[in-house]
């Protein structure tokens, strides 16, 4: 087995926690009325089965430019799972924009895996 640089991962995982969240994480912070904005980037007939409480769909709101997203707020995007990219270049291009950003680790799959709430 390779034995794995400290510093490197000291760098890797600052950065991870600083831009990714957990579903447990991000349902606490809907409790808590934190300061987010939940961003789903799926395509908008999957959205209409089931969000996560309070996303707005980024397909539909994006036809009026950025306006779906916050400069006051954390901005938490997510797509179907871990396996997705959609989220991270949504959130890559939101961050060019000006935007704070995180990642939802999982996506709408682990969301729904842990039975947490889910609107339509």
């Amino acid at each position: 087995m390779l034995l794995t640089n400290p510093r490197r991962a000291i760098k890797y995982f600052k950065a991870r926690m600083e831009f990714t969240t957990g579903p447990v994480e991000v349902r606490n912070m809907i409790e808590d009325e934190e300061n987010i904005n939940i961003v789903d980037v799926r395509r908008p007939e999957d959205y209409d089965e089931g969000h996560i409480p309070s996303a707005v769909n980024s397909y539909r709101a994006l036809d009026s430019g950025y306006g779906m997203l916050s400069r006051e707020r954390v901005n938490i995007v997510y797509c179907y799972s871990e396996d997705c990219h959609l989220a991270a270049a949504a959130a890559r291009d939101f961050a060019e924009h000006g935007f704070s950003v995180m990642e939802l680790q999982g996506g709408f799959e682990a969301w729904k895996s842990l039975d947490l709430p889910i609107e339509s």
